[in-house]
């Protein structure tokens, strides 16, 4: 209706609708003598008092008058009306079925009835409106009465009513995070958690879809991994770029904005999301990203077909829901981590304890055979070459397990050197060849001709490509093709194993580098090891600052797996590489040697070994028994067992360094600690040199050359 200013009228007239705020001031100027209602001065008094209590009031109230219910309202009111009239004054005199035309199905009714006289109150009764340009649901609470004029004939209707949509919402909000959280603290997997919560709140919310998406590793793509939708609705589960919302969306995201659209069309624009939106036909969307310690984690997307005003209300809870859903999937994925690293770990000490038992079986075997030979050199050759293969065996798998130990405790400390990646190659490829030629296969070769030149661990990187070559080895039929091929580019060396073998499936392709992880581990399949080997490159490779990667096109077409290492920085690269090349051992010279093991088989066949090597040796089996043998027998080497009982051999040590004529003798610790701390302790007590149970002759006559020399007089016992 037009605003036209009222004639004037005498102040008493119209005193009745004095104050009032805004309302009170319209009220006085507009033009009624242009509606049924009349003008201002001439209402009856049954309206003129509600009126004047309508005014004064700051409660919601309006007064809906005559046969066409026209509609008068105080200040207070005017927010319910919201966007319906726009401004909420332009509704003030006009029929109520015309302003509240959505609604009238069912505030019709009432009104009608409290213009026949009956009484109407209401609490929290819900209304879905168009009003600030979208349909939305509010709630309300009212009286609405009949307003008698003086005959005592109902005139009209005058209602006090309060919106209780933000009430209402809190509770709504309330109870279903309460039962999402009832839903979702059972649950036992990821997947059912997303189905409660994104069931709930999309049926709460009554919207198309919603969707839970975690992001990848790369933190620039995101998986939805469920979603609920209604019907006629299809799913959006797949993987995605986080470029689809356009740049500066992402950016929000990324710092755990929330993004709000209410209208696709209006408020976005190309390349900020409006094609992705409208590909899948949605109009309106909140998308709540959810951050922990500085990196988005999760989101949780409700999307609309059609344009929606969501409330900050709404915003909160799907802000709330997406947080708990997050806190819940967490909490069973780290439920199935521990029950996972539980059953690798069962299943890798029933596989350690086959592998011990397997080269175990033979030996004994071997020594059964031996007592039955009486002599025969063949026999007897026969089961000396097959007891140091299985010992072989069994000091590789004792190796590794105490190689990832360190690794894994950050005990490992790399001894880095200039090497060249033929050098590299050529003792991966010694240390495995017995493995390729037992099973038939022929190796290739292809290297760059310039020389390549790392800083690495030559003894580590080495194991590395040993590792995988045995590996390679291992999974490939026998006669097979397995080759190791080098380039260089972009300031890297990169390092393919590949081979025809056994494959690995693509769900596998991931965890082949986990813990105690053997890809296809079965009885038919077993190709022995303790599913370490992987893990143990995987982590070495990274302490050089390098990666490995594997690839497989399929279960039965072989894999190939790829090392990528940094060269070394500037130089010439064969000037620096250094030479490796195996020079013939030395005959060891004739040396006393004092043998201390509480372990008697241990020591005594150790002294058989150093006898028949042309060494005079004693035997003590406690540290007491050492001091009093090394008195009188005054060795030139002493080797000692660490972990004796009563005096160790660490006291053994410090005791014989003080007896006088064997302050420089040479103390060799034999033990089965290996650790950086265990050498370190060694060095402190006193020993020379370190060395690991079962020791490698090779590196027990290396050691006792060097004390040879030290001695100054190699070629006799004298001292």
């Amino acid at each position: 209706m037009p605003h036209r200013p009222s004639p004037p009228h005498p102040a008493h007239d119209i005193a009745f609708a004095a104050g009032g705020g805004r309302m009170g001031e319209l009220l006085r100027t507009l033009d009624w003598a242009a509606t049924p209602l009349g003008p201002l001065a001439d209402w009856p008094p049954a309206l003129r008092t509600t009126v004047s209590i309508m005014l004064g009031s700051s409660h919601p109230m309006y007064i809906a008058w005559g046969p066409g219910l026209h509609l008068l309202f105080n200040d207070a009111y005017r927010p319910i009306l919201g966007a319906l009239a726009d401004p909420p004054e332009n509704a003030l005199g006009k029929p109520f079925h015309e302003v509240w035309s959505d609604v009238w199905h069912q505030v019709g009714p009432m009104l009608n009835g409290a213009m026949a006289g009956v009484c109407t109150h209401a609490e929290d009764q819900p209304f879905i409106l168009h009003r600030h340009g979208y349909a939305e649901q509010m709630y309300a609470t009212f009286s609405v009465g009949p307003v008698r004029d003086e005959t005592g004939a109902v005139a009209g209707v005058f209602c006090v009513c309060t919106e209780t949509t933000r009430q209402k919402r809190v509770e709504e909000r309330l109870r279903l995070l309460d039962t999402i959280g009832k839903a979702t603290s059972i649950a036992a997997d990821a997947k059912t958690i997303m189905a409660e919560a994104t069931r709930l709140l999309g049926r709460h919310l009554d919207v198309t879809r919603v969707a839970y998406a975690d992001l990848e590793p790369d933190n620039d793509r995101f998986t939805i991994r469920h979603d609920w939708t209604v019907e006629g609705a299809f799913s959006t589960v797949g993987v995605y770029s986080l470029d689809l919302f356009g740049s500066r969306a992402t950016g929000n995201l990324r710092a755990g904005k929330t993004l709000q659209i209410n209208n696709v069309d209006t408020e976005l624009a190309s390349g900020d999301g409006y094609e992705m939106f409208n590909q899948i036909g949605i109009k309106a969307i909140i998308c709540c990203p959810l951050v922990k310690a500085g990196k988005l984690v999760a989101m949780m997307a409700v999307h609309q077909r059609h344009p929606r005003a969501w409330s900050a209300d709404e915003v909160a809870l799907v802000e709330d829901v997406v947080e708990r859903c997050w806190a819940h999937i967490e909490r069973v994925r780290s439920t199935e981590a521990l029950r996972e690293a539980d059953r690798h770990k069962s299943e890798f000490l029933a596989t350690l304890a086959h592998e011990l038992r397997n080269p175990l079986a033979p030996v004994r075997n071997g020594l059964e055979i031996m007592k039955l030979a009486g002599g025969d050199p063949v026999s007897m050759a026969n089961v000396r070459a097959m007891m140091e293969r299985q010992v072989s065996h069994m000091v590789h798998l004792i190796n590794d397990l105490l190689d990832i130990a360190r690794v894994s405790s950050g005990k490992l400390v790399l001894k880095k050197e200039r090497a060249e990646l033929k050098t590299l190659v050529a003792l991966a490829v010694e240390t495995s060849q017995p493995l390729l030629d037992a099973a038939g296969h022929t190796l290739t070769v292809r290297l760059p001709e310039a020389a390549a030149v790392v800083d690495v661990d030559v003894v580590r990187l080495s194991q590395v490509l040993s590792n995988l070559l045995s590996n390679a080895a291992k999974y490939t039929p026998a006669g097979g093709h397995i080759a190791i091929s080098a380039a260089v580019a972009d300031g890297q060396l990169l390092i393919e194993v590949a081979d025809d073998g056994m494959g690995i499936p693509a769900e596998s392709i991931t965890s082949v580098f986990d813990m105690f992880t053997q890809v296809g581990r079965s009885i038919a399949n077993s190709k022995g090891g303790l599913g370490i080997g992987l893990s143990l490159v995987r982590r070495l490779l990274e302490l050089h600052g390098g990666s490995v990667t594997a690839a497989s096109p399929g279960v039965g077409l072989g894999s190939k797996f790829t090392i990528r290492l940094p060269l070394a920085d500037g130089g010439d690269a064969a000037r620096q590489a250094p030479a490796h090349t195996l020079q013939a051992a030395a005959p060891a010279a004739r040396l006393r040697v004092l043998i201390t093991d509480d372990n008697h088989d241990a020591a005594d066949t150790l002294r058989e070994l150093l006898q028949n090597d042309g060494h005079e040796t004693r035997v003590a089996y406690d540290g007491a028994s050492a001091l009093a043998v090394a008195e009188t027998f005054r060795p030139h080497v002493a080797l000692l067992d660490i972990g004796m009982p009563g005096m160790d051999g660490y006291q053994t040590a410090r005791a014989m360094r003080a007896l006088p004529g064997l302050e420089h003798v040479t103390l060799a610790a034999l033990t089965g600690w290996g650790a950086a701390e265990d050498r370190a302790r060694s060095r402190a007590a006193g020993f020379d040199h370190h060395l690991l149970k079962p020791v490698v002759l090779a590196e027990l006559q290396a050691m006792l050359r060097q004390a040879a020399a030290a001695d100054g007089d190699p070629a006799t016992t004298a001292r």
